[in-house]
């Protein structure tokens, strides 16, 4: 695990210099990974990289509690990547440090309305369905701008920018990561504390690098496959 993360940083900080960009920060997706994983690749991280928060990416609000409950103590910062219901907000507002996946204006209302006062504002990005897949989740292109005002409006939210996963087909792959590009210099140039473009995974981040990301998402590069049995859902 310690030679992957390496390897990863290392092509991180490569695609980057390619770019002329900054190096992006890295998440890594643990979703179906033991808490034992997150564990040793959290020191390993902060080994390679002293003065970091190992920052972790979960699909489901069920396995996360589960996972932070099991590592209580461990000064990791926590993302929830995946799809959340709005019968799950009141526990993601108060499990999660980001929410990546806003896609609708039912759930910033009941992640504001459920973010205790005592915690930092919950930091938040649109989830765009960049490429119209009706098996993918997140607004279309056009929703973006009313959606993150509709953020903005919330004193418990912060909104941080934009997330997309692109259709895989790598003949499209870049134009969409191009689409994504120009939707979050938009946003920013109406909400200047905008910083995060979130978007690209473990086989397509150089190029995601390239064109913007500000915020990549590796799995299997860093934990290999997924484990046969896989922790609860939820």
């Amino acid at each position: 695990m310690h030679d992957a993360l390496r390897e990863t940083l290392h092509t991180l900080h490569n695609a980057a210099a390619r770019a002329q960009r900054p190096v992006p920060r890295l998440l890594a997706v643990s979703k179906t990974h033991p808490a034992t994983a997150v564990a040793a690749l959290g020191a390993a991280w902060r080994g390679l990289e002293p003065g970091v928060r190992p920052a972790f990416g979960e699909n489901y609000v069920q396995e996360a509690a589960q996972k932070q409950a099991e590592l209580a103590g461990a000064d990791f910062e926590w993302h929830l990547i995946g799809h959340l219901q709005s019968n799950k907000a009141r526990e993601a507002a108060r499990l999660f440090d980001w929410v990546q996946t806003v896609d609708r204006p039912r759930l910033v209302e009941a992640l504001s309305r459920h973010r205790v006062a005592a915690a930092p504002p919950l930091n938040v990005l649109v989830q765009v369905n960049i490429d119209d897949e009706a098996s993918k989740h997140g607004c279309m292109p056009d929703a973006v701008e009313a959606l993150a005002d509709a953020i903005r409006a919330q004193p418990r939210l912060r909104l941080r920018g934009l997330m997309a996963i692109p259709a895989p087909d790598p003949a499209t792959r870049g134009r969409a990561f191009q689409r994504m590009q120009a939707l979050f210099s938009a946003l920013q140039a109406r909400h200047p504390g905008v910083d995060t473009l979130s978007m690209g995974m473990s086989d397509d981040f150089a190029e995601a690098v390239g064109a913007g990301a500000t915020l990549v998402r590796i799995g299997s590069a860093l934990f290999g496959a997924r484990p046969a049995s896989s922790p609860p859902r939820g």
